[in-house]
């Protein structure tokens, strides 16, 4: 799991911003059903955002970064991942993800995030965009070589090199159809500097817009509010992140 429960993104909230927001569930073109959190700023918006949690799915933090978009004037969309194994409803902090995990796919993923898409177009939202964290970070990319129109895809340390569920995303470059924003961590122990650069090779030979930023020193879910000692590349990374979502929208 990237982030303790408890955690919340490093991001200040906007105090008096008018918003709203709902649990969902969500149905997928195969019938699966499946949880989902949306927060919506009161004023139209042609931009969405669609959320790749981590490993445990959707939970507190991916709650409350739909709500910091949501303050910023983009209706978001988090899902979970877990319809299919664990049902629809609520569960708490002892939830054991893992076994879960290791029967997603990416078609199921990609399914599931179809969904949580359609609805953010339902409310009024032209250019969506995926943005995702250590396991959702890789499906992040995986979304924007799926087919599902998006305006662009952003991944916090996703492995770009790792089949799960899968072929990797490198490989899967020939079919990414819209810009890429990589914000990687420069001391994860699980992606390496020759992951990330075969990313960069497989976009380029392709010719997918991209960007790769590195953050050196900082650790794998360096985005989070209690690593005071990463502050500076978390505002960085999400300055980062509005500035994609504004040039490409």
């Amino acid at each position: 799991m990237c982030f303790d429960t408890d955690s919340e993104p490093p991001i200040p909230r906007i105090a008096g911003a008018a918003v709203s927001h709902d649990d969902l569930v969500l149905t997928a073109a195969d019938g699966s059903t499946f949880a989902a959190f949306l927060a919506a700023p009161d004023e139209p918006t042609k931009t969405g955002v669609v959320i790749y949690p981590d490993v445990r799915g959707l939970y507190h933090f991916y709650e409350e970064l739909a709500l910091r978009f949501a303050e910023r004037g983009h209706v978001a969309c988090a899902f979970d991942y877990f319809g299919r194994t664990a049902g629809a409803a609520k569960r708490d902090d002892e939830f054991e993800y893992m076994p879960h995990v290791e029967q997603t796919t990416d078609a199921g993923v990609q399914t599931d995030a179809a969904a949580a898409i359609a609805e953010l177009r339902s409310r009024g939202a032209t250019a969506v965009f995926s943005i995702g964290f250590c396991f959702g970070g890789r499906a992040s990319w995986v979304a924007a070589a799926s087919g599902l129109g998006l305006a662009g895809s952003i991944g916090f340390y996703g492995s770009p090199t790792r089949e799960r569920g899968g072929p990797s995303v490198v490989d899967r470059a020939p079919q990414i159809a819209c810009p890429i924003l990589a914000l990687q961590a420069g001391d994860d122990q699980g992606i390496s500097a020759d992951d990330n650069a075969a990313f960069e090779r497989a976009l380029t030979a392709v010719g997918v817009e991209h960007e790769i930023v590195t953050f050196e020193g900082a650790p794998h879910s360096f985005f989070d509010r209690k690593q005071e000692d990463f502050a500076a590349a978390s505002d960085d990374a999400w300055q980062r992140t509005l500035a994609f979502i504004a040039r490409h929208s």
